[in-house]
């Protein structure tokens, strides 16, 4: 039995994996700003912690609980993020600074803190929640694509730097996946960008999602959760896992085709 630590875990593919790992018979700590969200996991058999991956004083305070009532973290699931969308024009700095700050410099950090027990006992596993847009790009996206394609080259250095003392590093692509994620990321493109010189763009864009949700496209939390437990029981787990509705395809179309026809692609779908 592992001790797991996985964060975002209020809701959509963290709460399904931290579920999964509880049946699969692991120690689990979850992780989120919103621990009454949580409850469900606790009554499963979890333990919540209270976790702003910017705070680096929560952060600091959740691993040192694992480590007194544990010993240490032995998979980190690095899940909690967010899609910031608007215009680069439209976008401010700090707006920028604040989704590298969660999607990438929280995980970051918290990773560097759960290191020194894996290291010690000679085995643990990273798994880095990235996504198609890692790989990929599409309108609008241009900070959040920026931290999951920084997230990427990331864990492919930590992986070879890991690599001789036993730890696994491994990044999980999800596509399209029934989540918040999608409201969240249209109200906020549409406050930024909806009114400016980059509006028709943000409304085509807000009604293709919309559309998609409604047409109930994508998939279920628990496909991520079901790969990312495949993950964390492989002795050898694969470098990445791509998986979830359009995953395979979008980055088929991305890898075979130029710049300017994946362009064209992205102009057919809005």
């Amino acid at each position: 039995m592992d001790t797991v630590l996985v964060t975002g875990a209020s809701s959509g593919i963290g709460k399904a994996t931290a579920t999964r790992l509880l049946q699969d018979g692991h120690r689990v700590y979850v992780a989120a700003r919103r621990v009454d969200r949580m409850q469900d996991l606790v009554d499963r058999g979890a333990t919540a912690l209270a976790m702003d991956i910017t705070d680096d004083a929560q952060v600091r305070a959740a691993v040192e609980q694992i480590e007194q009532e544990a010993g240490g973290v032995d998979v980190l699931v690095n899940n909690a993020g967010f899609g910031l969308f608007g215009s680069v024009e439209e976008t401010s700095l700090d707006d920028a600074r604040y989704q590298f700050e969660v999607n990438l410099f929280g995980l970051a950090r918290l990773t560097q803190l759960v290191l020194p027990h894996m290291r010690a006992q000679g085995r643990g596993t990273i798994v880095n929640v990235s996504s198609v847009g890692g790989k990929i790009f599409t309108p609008l996206g241009a900070w959040y694509h920026a931290t999951k394609h920084a997230l990427e080259g990331w864990s492919d250095c930590l992986r070879f730097e890991l690599a001789p003392h036993g730890v696994d590093v491994v990044v999980i692509e999800p596509g399209v996946i029934r989540t918040e994620f999608g409201d969240v990321m249209v109200d906020a493109m549409l406050e930024r960008s909806g009114d400016g010189p980059y509006g028709e763009l943000a409304h085509a864009l807000a009604k293709a999602s919309q559309e998609t949700y409604d047409a109930g496209v994508g998939s279920e939390p628990q496909v991520i959760a079901d790969t990312i437990a495949k993950a964390v029981h492989a002795r050898r787990p694969r470098t990445r896992y791509a998986a979830g509705k359009y995953a395979k395809p979008l980055l088929a179309v991305r890898r075979f085709s130029s710049d300017r026809m994946f362009e064209r692609v992205l102009k057919a779908m809005v």
